[in-house]
């Protein structure tokens, strides 16, 4: 994860390739809030 940590850091990864680093399953989506501080959503609407 401290890849993905420093490139987030330092601009050299996008908000959307931390959503596909979760798809290929390189990080989990914990570890996706930890960098982000967000909660990770796939932008699909559930009912």
């Amino acid at each position: 994860m401290n890849f993905w940590q420093l490139a987030y850091t330092h601009k050299w990864a996008t908000l959307d390739q931390l959503k596909q680093a979760v798809g290929y399953n390189l990080i989990t989506t914990d570890q996706y809030k930890t960098i982000t501080g967000e909660d990770y959503s796939t932008g699909t609407a559930t009912a």
